[in-house]
């Protein structure tokens, strides 16, 4: 029987781990699998070694890092002296995969990596940790593959999970009148992003951009998308400072939200990718501390942050970082969008191209395949 070990970090990473281990079980039914990962692993039969529970967090917390680092060393003591596998599975959580994989790799384990860290963003160094310790990369980019080939590290690339996740476009009449809304206005929906600190730097930003709008085109409305992860106390107060932009505050209906758009104001993140594929015209927006945007200047590989953008290697959407991140550049995009119909098709189009680039193959059928070539 044939045994592997899977390592996510988190929700995400649980929920694309364990659409492979449904499709390797049509493979190989009696395949035995452990791993560390939360209910969505478990929902697929596979036996946790540990949950995310100390895991998932953001920022530097020593607590944290030493939780890390005895998970680390339970799972490299535990794979060397009993379980023993005939693949270890890391997936997405770039910095303790990577970590982990220069001892596990010691051993002699093979290891694959799917969803790996986002190299080709920063920290390109990290490609000889990639090289020296990981066997085979399933990359969901298709710029992704041949950077690692040209590294010299054997890469496929597999499509990416959301195509085959992403639910269908939600009914729109149907949203408008669920959430009251009118259907004679045009709707734009805020994302202002899942992170303390992203709320603090953007939110306001994204209202004053809102409130500008509204003055130039009274034919507007808006819904602010809460992440599931951002507490009511930080963004009501706030919001209630604009009420006469009366905007409608949803709560996990990311989806439903940026399929029905006529127009999004995005913090930069998986956000765009997504609103990419339901072909929902766009502009994002993005600013911290000038501190850790030069930090990111020093150590980023790529000039573009937009994942569309970077995909199709061209500017579909505007991309509005730091000093440009301003309530003038933000309304001014956003009211082409909604006043130039030959520029917003132009974008619709290049988005649809975005989708069928991806589109190569169901990613957990691929990646299960390839593992399964590689368990025989």
């Amino acid at each position: 029987m044939k045994k592997i070990f899977i390592i996510t970090g988190e929700l995400s990473g649980d929920k694309h781990a364990a659409d492979v281990v449904k499709e390797l079980r049509k493979i190989h039914p009696d395949i035995e699998t452990e791993g560390v990962g939360g209910e969505n692993l478990a929902k697929a039969g596979v036996k946790l070694f540990s949950d995310h529970s100390k895991m998932s967090a953001v920022g530097f917390d020593l607590k944290i890092l030493y939780n890390h680092i005895m998970l680390g060393r339970r799972i490299c003591k535990y794979l060397k002296e009993e379980y023993k596998p005939d693949l270890i599975l890391m997936v997405d959580y770039g910095g303790f995969n990577l970590n982990l994989s220069k001892i596990l790799s010691k051993y002699g384990f093979k290891i694959f990596y799917y969803i790996p860290p986002q190299i080709w963003a920063s920290r390109k160094w990290r490609l000889n940790t990639v090289k020296k310790c990981i066997n085979k990369v399933l990359t969901i980019f298709p710029f992704e593959k041949e950077m690692y080939i040209n590294a010299g590290i054997d890469a496929e690339f597999v499509g990416h999970p959301l195509l085959t996740q992403i639910p269908p476009k939600y009914d729109k009449n149907f949203f408008f009148e669920e959430n009251n809304l009118d259907k004679n206005k045009k709707l734009i929906s805020i994302f202002p992003g899942s992170r303390v600190f992203e709320i603090k730097n953007l939110l306001k930003l994204f209202l004053d951009s809102a409130r500008i709008i509204k003055e130039e085109n009274k034919n507007v409305q808006y819904v602010l998308a809460q992440a599931q992860g951002i507490k009511d106390e930080l963004i009501y107060p706030i919001v209630e400072k604009y009420k006469d932009l009366n905007i409608k505050i949803l709560k996990n209906k990311n989806y439903e939200i940026l399929s029905v758009s006529d127009a999004l104001i995005l913090a930069s993140g998986t956000v765009a990718l997504e609103a990419a594929l339901y072909g929902t015209p766009m502009i994002i927006s993005y600013r911290g501390p000038y501190f850790l945007y030069f930090i990111y200047r020093l150590v980023r590989c790529i000039k573009r942050v937009c994942l569309p953008n970077i995909i199709m290697d061209e500017d579909i959407v505007p991309e509005l970082i730091q000093a440009d991140a301003n309530k003038i550049k933000i309304s001014e995009n956003i009211l082409k969008i909604l006043n130039d119909e030959k520029y917003t098709d132009k974008m619709i189009n290049s988005l649809k191209a975005v989708r069928e680039k991806l589109m190569i193959s169901n990613a957990a059928v691929r990646a299960a395949e390839i593992i399964s070539k590689n368990l025989l």
